[in-house]
């Protein structure tokens, strides 16, 4: 059930980022200036943007409503349960509202990890590299977000988590879900560390950029512009590492070197930032 629960959150966010991208499609909108502007289809379309709205929402439903049919009978080996890093938040699957909930929750976690991860990209990129053709699939997604200033955008992430997390703790503790805070200032500094965890998502993109960059290094893929981003990128995380000798030869270590800076960094704040949430008042 992980695993469907995984692949309908997939592709609950392909259809969102169609959604997003589908006003910069030249065949969706007029560009006469273009050959691709002179183009019509053959037919009138029926198809509108809020389609593919309707197609996520009908998703979800239907995904509440198979997990709350058989429910009951996988309740023994799979619960539903959302990871927000330091705490797992477990949803009975016997009550329709719940698996509802879930779904929707499923989904906007999965959502909020893409944009988070996005914006490390952004964060990654000055203006040199965020104009070419792999860096407008970041840009299409956020929108103006990609233009806000660094300082901005790396506190993006943490906001917008607490805030959420602030939102939602209240409908958790009514449908408890969550114990209830013994003060607001102990809501509040929940919703910090559930902020702070929100960084904890850059772990698996900053390794694949790593990952890339290695393969890149040792195996020739050709001059593809994603090539280009990837170690541009890649090279703007390592850099904290530029002023260590890590090449021998043609052999450059930086990237191993970056992997396993990043796990241990991401383990080290995994666990102080779990220790926190475990020291919480209850």
């Amino acid at each position: 059930m992980g695993y469907v629960d995984f692949i309908l959150n997939l592709a609950g966010l392909l259809l969102w980022i169609k959604w997003r991208s589908l006003p910069f499609d030249p065949i969706h909108k007029r560009v006469p200036a273009t050959l691709i502007g002179t183009l019509r289809r053959a037919a009138p379309s029926r198809f509108r943007r809020w389609h593919l709205l309707l197609v996520i929402a009908t998703l979800l439903i239907l995904r509440a409503v198979i997990y709350w049919w058989l429910g009951p009978a996988f309740a023994h080996i799979w619960i539903g349960k959302l990871d927000l890093g330091v705490t797992l938040l477990p949803f009975r699957s016997d009550l329709f509202g719940r698996t509802l909930a879930f779904s929707v929750c499923s989904f906007g976690l999965t959502l909020g990890i893409f944009y988070v991860c996005l914006l490390l990209l952004s964060l990654l990129n000055d203006k040199s590299t965020a104009a070419g053709p792999v860096h407008q699939l970041v840009r299409i997604p956020l929108g103006g977000i990609d233009l806000w200033p660094r300082w901005a955008k790396a506190l993006l992430p943490f906001a917008g988590t607490a805030v959420a997390w602030w939102l939602a703790s209240w409908w958790l503790v009514r449908q408890a879900i969550i114990p209830p805070p013994v003060s607001a200032a102990h809501r509040i500094e929940a919703s910090l560390v559930i902020g702070l965890a929100s960084y904890l998502a850059w772990k698996f993109l900053a390794v694949a950029l790593l990952v890339l960059r290695l393969l890149n290094s040792y195996i020739y893929f050709g001059k593809h512009p994603f090539w280009n981003y990837v170690n541009t990128t890649a090279q703007v995380l390592l850099s904290p590492l530029g002023k260590i000798p890590l090449r021998a030869g043609r052999a450059d270590f930086a990237p191993v070197v970056g992997i396993v800076v990043v796990f241990l960094a991401a383990e080290l704040a995994w666990r102080a930032l779990t220790y926190l949430h475990a020291r919480l008042p209850l």
